[in-house]
């Protein structure tokens, strides 16, 4: 899977929507942007919560744009892992599946 391509296309798409429905998107992104400020735990921090429920929830768009961002707050390949460790716990077969692609995402987005 190419991420960056999977991204751009994703945002694309996603534009017209944002468009048609802005009172619901602009909702979305303010609400995006309180949960994830810093706060008693870090943008990375929560960007790797964010990211676990991606792989938990087998989003593979999520996975994309929250890899890509706890890389922005300052994310190790090695933080990501033990993240995906964690989706394992509690997901198994799922967890280890989806966490595959995270790391693929993170090796191609870093």
């Amino acid at each position: 899977m190419d991420w960056k391509d999977t991204l751009r296309h994703t945002s694309a798409i996603l534009k017209p929507l944002r468009a048609e429905q802005a009172a619901t998107a602009r909702g979305f992104h303010e609400l995006h942007d309180a949960a994830l400020a810093e706060g008693a735990l870090t943008t990375k921090e929560k960007e790797l919560i964010a990211l676990a429920i991606a792989v938990s929830k087998q989003c593979v768009d999520c996975i994309g744009f929250h890899v890509k961002a706890a890389i922005r707050a300052g994310a190790t390949r090695d933080e990501v892992a033990e993240t995906i460790n964690v989706c394992v716990l509690m997901n198994g077969g799922p967890g280890y599946m989806y966490g595959a692609k995270a790391i693929e995402a993170y090796d191609q987005l870093a």
